[in-house]
């Protein structure tokens, strides 16, 4: 929950690191499959952005922040920094900081829980130290007279804890050279990055996996293994696949009332049933762990979560089914490692299946699941659509967005910018009702702000080199 920040900037110097403690995550409630539909005969067009499940959100705005200076090539810029607040779909709310500085964060732009691996925190090292700061700083911790104590300073607001949290945030998110206008905010920095020790990825809030599976009609399709950390689920069967015959069931072919984390389901399809889909909705209301990465697909700032109130979140599965043929499943996500997005084939049928991407074709066998890797640019849109036997279809959009613009210029990408008007004053805890919140640049108050949105929406196409691996179906 840092302001969001437009800045041309170039290089950044790397600061110091530590070691310290770490803090539990406790989660909780409970889940509801809220429903699936069935459609008989051929498998409809799908258009899908890709997701691992959790909460999906709105960005309200930057709510509680103050200010920081940030260096780069000899100049000074004076940036907001603080906690954001988003409003997640169907109830509950997030406080999150950013991470990634110079890039803006527009108002009311849609989130989606992301693993790091789909994020720009793939890649940096310093992640988990992050993860640290966010467990051992407010608002994880409250009591700011102890955070003070800790860090040697006279006392905190609300407003210096959420500055100084966020600065040694960009520390490890951007390799920034930035520091906290305010000395006891600059001390708690300073305290929480030389404290900091790296911690692992916390584990997403719901999802479902695998998120599509195939087989022949008359099978149970699955199992797709729920991963959630709610106290237990509700199943509640759709009347559409009722009327099909289509039940959600267990391994031992029992229709399931309710499940918990690890729970195995398994869509059974009736052996005269005609070749269709469904798709499983579940959900749940729920604490999002501390420390996920939150990603939005219309380049507005990447954000991590540091507090959050009971949320809905909800993941989805599908199946396909054919009496005989190829049989296809398909879901992507998207590999910041590689710099592309995984398209991930299964193939429960009787033959060969057989697809075309980007002017490449590619057969997988009877009983195989393989991963194509989809090399992409940065910030490069994508939209493209599979087809298969009986009508199938399966259509995958989105934008990649996998560095800091730090990371982007500094291999030679270039950086548009859009000049906008402040959002917000530093010192106060209000945001102006603008389309971005962007940092505070110049050497006073007063002074204009410079915004930057990164653009690079790039038709795919051409040839590409592809990466292919195998996954056990």
């Amino acid at each position: 929950m840092v302001s969001s920040f437009s800045a041309s900037i170039a290089t950044w110097s790397a600061r110091r690191r530590g070691a310290a403690r770490v803090a539990a995550v406790s989660l909780a409630s409970g889940l509801a499959v809220a429903g699936a539909f069935v459609t008989a005969g051929p498998a409809a067009a799908d258009e899908t952005a890709p997701s691992s499940g959790g909460a999906t959100a709105t960005m309200d705005g930057l709510k509680t922040y103050g200010a920081a200076v940030l260096r780069t090539d000899g100049q000074e810029q004076q940036l907001t920094a603080g906690l954001f607040e988003m409003f997640v779909d169907g109830g509950g709310t997030l406080q999150t900081y950013c991470v990634d500085v110079q890039n803006p964060t527009q108002k009311d732009a849609k989130y989606q829980e992301t693993p790091w691996s789909g994020t720009s925190l793939g890649a940096n090292e310093e992640a988990g130290r992050i993860r640290w700061i966010l467990q051992n700083s407010y608002p994880q911790v409250n009591d700011l007279a102890a955070l003070a104590a800790k860090a040697g300073a006279k006392g905190l607001t609300e407003q210096d804890a959420a500055a100084g949290t966020q600065v040694a945030i960009w520390r490890y998110s951007d390799g920034a050279d930035v520091t906290a206008l305010d000395p006891e905010a600059e001390m708690l920095a300073d305290y929480l990055e030389k404290s900091a020790r790296s911690l692992a990825e916390p584990a997403a809030s719901l999802t479902l996996d695998p998120s599509a599976v195939s087989g022949r009609a008359g099978e149970r399709l699955g199992p797709v293994t729920v991963h959630t950390n709610a106290d237990g689920v509700t199943l509640t069967p759709p009347s559409e696949a009722t009327a099909a015959g289509v039940k959600v069931v267990d391994a031992d072919g029992e229709a399931v009332i309710s499940a918990g984390d690890g729970s195995e389901l398994y869509f059974e399809v009736p052996e005269d049933t005609a070749d269709g889909s469904a798709e499983l909705t579940v959900q749940a209301s729920t604490t999002v762990p501390v420390g996920r990465a939150f990603a939005s697909d219309t380049r507005s700032q990447t954000q991590i979560l540091a507090g959050s109130s009971a949320s809905t979140v909800s993941a989805t599965a599908t199946a396909n089914w054919a009496e005989k043929g190829a049989i296809p499943a398909l879901s992507a996500e998207k590999n910041c490692a590689e710099g592309g997005l995984d398209v991930t084939a299964a193939n429960q049928g009787d033959e060969p299946f057989t697809f075309e991407l980007m002017g490449i074709s590619y057969t997988i066998d009877a009983g195989e699941t393989r991963t194509v890797t989809i090399p992409l640019q940065e910030d490069q849109a994508y939209d493209f659509t599979i087809k298969g036997p009986n009508g199938f279809a399966k259509r995958f959009r989105g934008v990649l967005d996998c560095r800091t613009e730090t990371e982007a210029g500094a291999s030679g990408d270039s950086v548009q910018t859009l000049s906008e008007p402040s959002p917000a004053t530093v010192g106060g805890n209000a945001v102006a009702d603008s389309g971005a919140d962007l940092a505070e640049t110049g050497s006073s108050g007063a002074t204009p702000v410079i915004g930057g949105i990164a653009i690079g929406l790039v038709v795919i196409g051409g040839t590409a080199m592809i990466i292919l691996r195998k996954r056990n179906p």
